[in-house]
Order: C-alpha cells, then sequence, then structure tokens
C-alpha cells in the first residue's frame, strides 16, 4: 500500500506536523485547499490561526455540510469555519455546499462541477469510528461524487454533543463523494485516539471494501497518516 503512516505520540507534536505539511504545501505552490471540520480538526486550526501561515491567495473548498440549518446555525460548517479559521485566517474564495438550497440534490451537482473546474492541490480528512470520511458512510460507492446522504444514527449520536440534544442533529448533509476525494494530489488524514483505531487498522492492514470507506486511500498515490496510535503488530 502506498499510504505513509506517522506515529506520533504527542499530540501537540502530530499537529505541529500537520502545520508543517500545510506548510510545505504552500510553499511548493498549493492553491486549492480542502478543509473538514469535526473536533479533530480544532487543535490544527487553533494552531493555524497563530501561524504567519497565508492563505490570501488561496481557495478553500469544504467536505460538507448539514442539510436544513442556516449558515448562520452556530452548529454549521459555515459558522465552524468561520470561527476556527476564515475570521483569522481568510482565503481568497472559502466554498462549502450549501444546506438551505431549495433543491439539495441540485446543489450537490452544483458543487461538483465546482471541484471539477479546480485542480485539488490538497485535502485534510479525519476518520469517522465506522471508517467513515466527510459522510461518506459504509456501502458508499467509490466512484461516488458529490451527494446528499442521509446520516446514520452512530454518526448523529458522534455529533450530538455539539448540538442541545441529539434531536437537533440534522438527518442530512451534503458530502463530497469518495472519487471526489480521491481527485486531490495529497490527502493528510488525522486520526487520534483509541475510538479510531478499528478503522485505522483496517486502513492500513485491512482489503479495500466499501463497506470501510477510508480504506479507498489505499488506492491513492500520495496519502499521508497522523496518529498517536501505535499501529505495530
Amino acid at each position: 500500500m502506498v499510504v505513509k503512516l506517522e506515529v506520533i505520540n504527542e499530540l501537540d507534536s502530530l499537529y505541529n506536523r500537520a502545520v508543517e505539511l500545510i506548510t510545505e504545501q504552500l510553499n511548493n505552490g498549493a492553491n486549492t485547499f480542502g478543509l473538514a471540520t469535526g473536533g479533530t480538526m480544532l487543535p490544527l486550526y487553533e494552531k493555524i490561526r497563530q501561524s504567519d501561515l497565508d492563505f490570501s491567495n488561496c481557495i478553500s473548498v469544504n467536505l460538507d455540510e448539514y442539510v436544513g440549518i442556516a449558515q448562520s446555525h452556530p452548529e454549521s460548517y459555515r459558522s465552524f469555519m468561520n470561527t476556527q479559521l476564515f475570521d483569522a485566517k481568510p482565503f481568497k474564495q472559502s466554498y462549502l455546499p450549501n444546506g438551505e438550497a431549495n433543491n439539495v440534490q441540485e446543489e450537490a451537482q452544483n458543487y461538483e462541477n465546482l471541484l471539477k473546474s479546480l485542480t485539488l492541490d490538497f485535502q485534510l480528512l479525519g476518520i469517522g469510528e465506522n471508517g467513515h470520511i466527510g459522510f461518506n458512510e459504509p456501502g458508499t460507492a467509490f466512484t461516488s461524487e458529490t451527494h446528499v446522504v442521509k446520516l446514520t444514527e452512530s454518526t448523529r449520536k458522534a455529533n450530538a454533543r455539539f448540538f442541545d440534544s441529539i434531536d437537533e442533529v440534522p438527518k442530512e448533509a451534503i458530502t463530497m463523494g469518495i472519487a471526489s476525494i480521491l481527485r486531490a494530489k495529497c490527502i493528510v488524514l488525522i486520526a487520534v485516539g483509541e475510538k479510531k483505531r478499528a478503522a485505522l487498522e483496517a486502513l492500513v492492514y485491512g482489503e479495500v471494501t466499501e463497506d470501510i470507506p477510508v480504506t479507498c486511500l489505499q488506492q491513492h498515490p500520495n496519502v499521508i497518516v497522523l496518529t498517536d496510535l501505535d499501529l505495530s503488530k
């Protein structure tokens, strides 16, 4: 497999390494950055806010957005990105799917068309406990492009901590598809904590299967995984 695994036990050092990789991308002329949300990304974005990195000539595209909540909602991914990154480190242009669109299927297609008009130099990923990337749940075709997905109960429960109750967690999202993600020239996946072990072991040691979406990364020529988990066998 071509996935490069970097095990860094100390989390501060792990996130420093992530900033280093992004800095290398900028220095090498990367212009379009695929970004992710979620708790895993909070320490990274904090470090970027405190850095001297300049994205003012760059474009960002986000993996996903909830359907049915306003962009101004504090738990929308647009709000997350504004608070955690864009307010301090603005990009020339920043794109997220519009979860408020009247026709979300059409919005998904429009977003995919946007992605195809760009060259995605770098994609940042987290990983779900069940191996999902973006909101591509188990069973998602590796040929999938940007689409509307019904969120599984396990994913909704994992995200419920950000809402007052699970009843407030949206049931659908627009997400970049697996094929959309794999078009990126370089992919960096951050996976920290024991809850991610099974999914990460599937990536490193398992077979490529749509039952565990993250295993698709075995088919990509330039993937770096940063983790605090010792996966040696």
